[in-house]
């Protein structure tokens, strides 16, 4: 299975938070399925860690090989992810959490959410 992490799941799993369920933690531990995370996503978690909104266990320069060691690809914005995005409706207003679902829907990703907003998208959600 391809997965892409939405932020507060990668999030969640940098941190070692327990909020995120086992069965999320294992799918991405699966070596079998191919985990991505949206540079948007990336983005997101330097704006808000750059604000103080956000606190990670580590310092942000140590992302970059948490992805490596975890193997988890960094998923490129592309002009067909954008030309999708133009076509969502507004069940969702977040900026962010937009660019992912259409990335999502683009590259047949299922998307590891909590947010019941991903599900107005997509049937492609594990969690939520």
């Amino acid at each position: 299975m391809d997965l892409l992490l939405d932020t507060h799941a990668f999030i969640w799993f940098i941190n070692g938070d327990a909020a995120l369920p086992q069965k999320v933690v294992d799918a991405i531990k699966n070596v079998e399925n191919k985990c991505f995370i949206s540079i948007a996503s990336l983005w997101e978690i330097a704006i808000k860690s750059s604000m103080k909104k956000l606190e990670l266990k580590s310092d942000f320069d140590k992302i970059a090989d948490f992805l490596i060691d975890n193997d988890i690809e960094i998923l490129p914005i592309s002009f067909e992810h954008l030309q999708r995005l133009l076509t969502l409706e507004f069940h969702h207003r977040d900026p962010f959490d937009r660019i992912i679902i259409s990335q999502g829907l683009v590259e047949r990703l299922t998307i590891l959410s909590k947010d019941e907003h991903f599900s107005s998208y997509t049937d492609r959600i594990l969690w939520k």
